[in-house]
């Protein structure tokens, strides 16, 4: 063990914010800062972030976090990152600078050309070398607008004069100072343009995309020492950059996911849902996609992900649209004082249903209310609405990997809710565990780049420092779960019509 050091720095790139971490020996957070960016809408359907400008505010993030803490730059073993996943740029190789802004993984650019490959062959091929689905979500057909869309870059990838990568991607090359072209693995796999099977960029979707080969990072392990920064950008002496790995992937490995069967499920304003199938890619489901989870010590670990359009933004509805709740604190009792739902559901398909339906043009949909409906059954239909979607994708997975659930771990915003998270467990009839930390995502790139530098020796140490918050266990009668099971699928239908 590396026992001179005693802090793991970790860079979390969000949609919305640079995090800076400082983590100790015990995984505890010890300091944050967090600097915000703009995001910017140029047309309708496009969402675009200042690449340039994030790294500044990585390297101000850098800063200040020493500057606070007066932390002694011989004391970090390693420099950690975890990033928003299928963000994209494209940068010239000559002057460093992205010839466009980053497209980000909200933009619909690629809205087009993913519509008319969805009417061809493509659609399975696609699906069988990367585990995706055709969609704009992912990262390549955004590069390809970017390539065909901005004068002269045709001629400079021809020449060898342009790179592209995700924000990790970006991220470590400027840290190093142009010495370092790499990605991991996991988020390589969400680009729509790696072979998940063969473990290499898909040469023949390369093609279909326009790209070219040359401008692609090299692929890593997430646990491997990636590269050092460099004095004319950041701190006097070089520090290891290690743990790269994708935010949702991160927080799997936070988790401790490390067999299969084992789950997160992490509640935001939608959800990522993944559970690890092992060290064999299998193929996915209708309605589910293949990844690469997390890659260490020359293993990959695959998961089926599913992810949700719409489980804490359902409570944002409930506030600010129509104003049921002035916070989100009151629907924990609101749910409780009244006995059950009174035949009432709530489907927030407000901007479609994503997994495992994908119907785009589905619409909310309040049904079953009786004359006595109250507040507080709208209410707990909405908490129960995210419960019932996320059991959807955990009985889609088991049903297809023949991986039964263990648990379900969770994070984010909505966990603290009690009443959520019961249901969360007596709708799934398994034990939900909490996590008792905010930054999760930060945390499985923390444990990753501890590994890489010897911060720590193996994943029995890891998992040792794991502190689980709130355990529930499923109380409700199989009978009683059926029953309401029944009413869900009933009401998802009527959205549908």
């Amino acid at each position: 063990m590396n026992q001179s050091k005693q802090y793991i720095i970790t860079i979390d790139q969000s949609t919305s914010a640079t995090k800076v971490m400082l983590f100790n020996k015990k995984a505890e957070l010890v300091e944050r800062i967090s600097i915000p960016h703009q995001q910017y809408y140029p047309q309708d359907g496009f969402v675009e972030h200042d690449a340039a400008k994030i790294f500044s505010n990585v390297i101000s993030g850098l800063n200040t976090l020493i500057s606070k803490t007066k932390v002694q730059e011989s004391d970090i073993a390693g420099i950690g990152i975890t990033n928003q996943r299928e963000t994209s740029l494209i940068w010239d190789k000559t002057s460093g600078k992205p010839v466009a802004n980053a497209a980000v993984w909200q933009c619909q650019r690629g809205a087009a050309l993913c519509k008319e490959l969805l009417e061809t062959a493509w659609n399975q091929k696609i699906k069988k070398k990367t585990g995706l689905r055709i969609d704009p979500y992912f990262s390549a057909s955004k590069l390809s607008w970017i390539m065909q869309n901005t004068a002269g870059l045709a001629e400079k990838a021809q020449s060898g004069d342009l790179m592209l990568g995700t924000m990790d991607s970006w991220l470590l090359y400027k840290l190093t100072g142009g010495k370092v072209h790499a990605t991991d693995y996991s988020n390589a796999c969400r680009t729509m343009l790696f072979n998940i099977h063969t473990l290499e960029w898909d040469s023949e979707i390369l093609d279909l995309f326009q790209l070219h080969a040359s401008m692609f990072p090299e692929v890593k392990f997430s646990d491997e020492v990636f590269g050092y920064t460099d004095s004319s950008v950041v701190f006097e002496n070089p520090i290891a950059i290690s743990g790269l790995i994708g935010d949702s992937h991160g927080a799997l490995f936070g988790q401790n996911c490390f067999t299969p069967g084992m789950a997160k499920s992490t509640y935001g304003t939608g959800s990522s849902m993944m559970m690890n199938i092992g060290e064999d890619a299998l193929d996915a489901p209708e309605g589910l996609v293949t990844s690469v989870g997390y890659s260490r010590d020359k293993k990959i670990h695959y998961v089926f992900e599913g992810n949700i359009h719409c489980t804490g933004d359902t409570l944002n509805w409930l506030k600010n649209e129509v104003q049921l709740i002035s916070d989100a604190s009151e629907t924990e009792p609101l749910a409780n004082s009244v006995e059950n739902n009174n035949g009432v559901y709530l489907v927030p398909a407000f901007v479609g249903l994503g997994a495992p339906y994908w119907d785009n043009d589905a619409r909310a949909c309040l049904s079953g209310m009786p004359r006595n409906t109250t507040k507080a059954h709208i209410v707990r239909a909405a908490l129960e609405s995210i419960a019932y979607q996320v059991k959807d994708l955990v009985s889609l997975m088991e049903e297809k990997g023949g991986i039964p659930l263990k648990e379900l771990r969770v994070d984010g915003g909505p966990t603290r809710n009690n009443f959520l998270m019961q249901f969360q467990s007596d709708i799934l009839s398994r034990e939900v565990v909490c996590s008792n930390i905010e930054e999760i995502s930060a945390l499985g790139a923390t444990f990753l780049a501890g590994l890489a530098t010897g911060f720590w020796n193996d994943l029995e140490e890891i998992e040792a420092l794991r502190k689980a918050g709130k355990v529930f266990q499923p109380k409700m009668e199989k009978e009683t779960i059926a029953i309401l099971e029944a009413g869900w699928k009933k009401a998802v239908e009527r959205t549908r019509l």
